[in-house]
């Protein structure tokens, strides 16, 4: 009789046919070189003795017996702290491919057991909906006259867009001739490569980014910018000349921006934007979070904080008590910090109350713009249920502060930028396209340009997703040097410009049918349909079917 004391059961108990993904190995093939162990970056995978049964039958004798054989086999651990993630680094370095992730297709009995010490659960990476509303946009209004000057190949085609509060044209003869003050503007790309903290990524996928802007700008001639995230950047990118491609967040936790104060007296040129973060779009009300895996010594010194602890943005002051006081005290005192020469704007959540901060701004005159991050962002360190059930579409709501700025007749002065789920599926033009239609003057992407120009191996499925762990197995969150050395800098800042030379190019594609080639379609909802009747309704756009 067997002992129920023998047996090694608890209630968070799992076999590896209960995780959602399963480590196939094939004996046959593998050669015992331990590769695969030492680049999993959770450690789902070891090395181990085992004892295996061999059946044998002797047929003349009609004996049963057997034989038992001990070999080193590898093995898949089964508590959820070294899951497999399913990052596929095992089988990039297997020699013989014989190890790899497969996803469960069973029920999937891990989420059940996810609340472990109390803790709930936390990932990286965007929401596991594969469904995409902008994916189902299509570009209805096609020029029937075929003009091969409107050629995306052949023509010259203007597609940057605004930066900055624009004025209407007598408001901007009257200032011009009596010498006073106009507010600054920004000529860049529509799509802005989005903010992600020089803590959150590392320190070679950071420079491969900046590194690829700064040919984009200058060699290519694409204004393209990117945005740091809240945390600051290196001291030395802000005494460069390559600042005036870089949109400087900063938020509730004020993290590196003693750094950016002192060195403003030594900067060469002025930054492309100041962006005011408020919310993210993965997490409204959550603030921003660097766990502690990521808070190296280079991070701690930058920010300003101990090393080695977790890093969530603070709670507002008490002496703001609203969001529109808090963005009318932040624009001013930022515009003043650099003599109102540099466009300021703030970043909220995307939300049902997102027209309220738009029609503050309306009634700022040093608001340059307004970013809204929807509900498909993604970011390094967020609850699931934030992830999955917080926050609102970006389609709906960018289109919502659109015609409310049509009725006011302010639709050409504040320009709208929209981010969360742009390239979720690897349609980045397609839905970027599709928001500036809507009514947004240009978007920014992250997740997309992780997985595009660093190879990201997350996914929608839930796949890798560990960013907020610092064991990214490409290095691209990773403040290791370990891992964060196996990403070279230069081939990043190759990715990157063949990025943006493609999006380029496909923007042509989406424009000429258009028979626009001057000016991006931005409101121009009237070339756009969709095949479900209610979000046609809801967006105020063609019906098809």
């Amino acid at each position: 009789m067997v002992s129920i004391r023998s047996i090694s059961s608890t209630p968070s108990s799992l076999t590896y046919h209960d995780l959602p993904w399963i480590v196939a190995h094939r004996e046959d093939r593998c050669t015992l070189c331990g590769r695969c162990t030492s680049v999993c970056p959770t450690e789902a995978i070891y090395l181990a003795y085992r004892r295996q049964r061999m059946p044998k039958l002797d047929i003349l004798q009609k004996k049963r017996g057997s034989e038992y054989r001990t070999f080193v086999g590898i093995r898949q651990r089964t508590d959820l702290d070294h899951r497999c993630i399913g990052c596929g680094m095992c089988s990039m370095v297997c020699p013989n491919e014989a190890i790899g992730p497969q996803v469960n297709p069973n029920d999937e009995r891990a989420r059940f057991h996810s609340y472990q010490k109390g803790d709930a659960w936390k990932r990286g990476g965007r929401r596991n909906d594969r469904a995409s509303l902008l994916d189902q946009i299509s570009f209805n209004r096609i020029s029937m006259l075929t003009d091969p000057a409107l050629d995306a190949g052949r023509h010259e085609f203007h597609m940057n867009t605004l930066l900055g509060r624009v004025l209407p044209p007598e408001e901007y003869i009257r200032r011009q001739a009596k010498g006073e003050w106009i507010p600054p503007v920004r000529e860049i790309f529509p799509f802005i490569i989005g903010s992600m903290s020089f803590g959150a990524l590392s320190p070679n996928m950071w420079l491969g980014l900046l590194q690829g802007v700064a040919y984009c700008n200058e060699v290519l001639g694409i204004p393209v910018v990117m945005c740091t995230g809240e945390g600051g950047c290196p001291p030395w990118v802000l005494k460069s000349p390559f600042l005036k491609y870089i949109v400087l967040q900063i938020a509730s936790g004020y993290f590196g921006w003693d750094e950016i104060i002192r060195a403003i007296p030594e900067m060469q040129c002025d930054p492309a934007a100041i962006e005011i973060k408020y919310g993210q779009g993965a997490k409204p009300g959550d603030g921003g979070l660097l766990m502690w895996f990521k808070v190296s010594k280079l991070i701690a010194r930058l920010r300003g904080v101990p090393e080695g602890v977790d890093l969530p943005s603070p709670p507002v002051h008490q002496t703001l008590y609203s969001i529109e006081e808090s963005v009318m005290k932040m624009i001013q005192t930022m515009s003043m910090a650099w003599n109102f020469r540099v466009p300021v704007y703030p970043k909220i959540s995307g939300s049902t109350s997102a027209k309220s901060v738009l029609n503050n701004l309306v009634r700022n005159p040093y608001a340059s713009a307004l970013l809204i991050d929807g509900i498909d962002g993604g970011t390094g360190a967020a609850y699931n249920i934030s992830m999955d059930a917080t926050g609102h579409p970006i389609a709906s709501n960018v289109r919502d502060c659109y015609l409310d700025l049509v009725a006011q007749g302010k639709q050409n002065e504040i320009p709208i930028f929209a981010a969360g789920g742009i390239g979720k599926n690897g349609n980045p033009v397609q839905n970027g396209m599709a928001l500036i239609m809507l009514g947004a003057s240009g978007v920014h992407m992250g997740k997309y340009i992780m997985q595009s120009a660093a190879g990201c191996l997350g996914s929608e499925k839930n796949r890798c997703n560990v960013c907020n762990l610092g064991i990214c197995p490409k290095g691209i969150t990773s403040q290791n040097p370990k891992l964060y050395r196996r990403l070279d800098p230069d081939q990043v800042a190759q990715r990157v410009v063949d990025v943006f030379l493609g999006l380029r190019t496909e923007i042509k594609k989406v424009m000429a049918p258009l028979g626009r080639s001057q000016s991006l379609p931005i409101g121009m909802s009237d070339a756009l349909g969709i095949s479900d009747k209610d979000v046609a309704d809801r967006l105020q756009i063609k019906y098809i079917c």
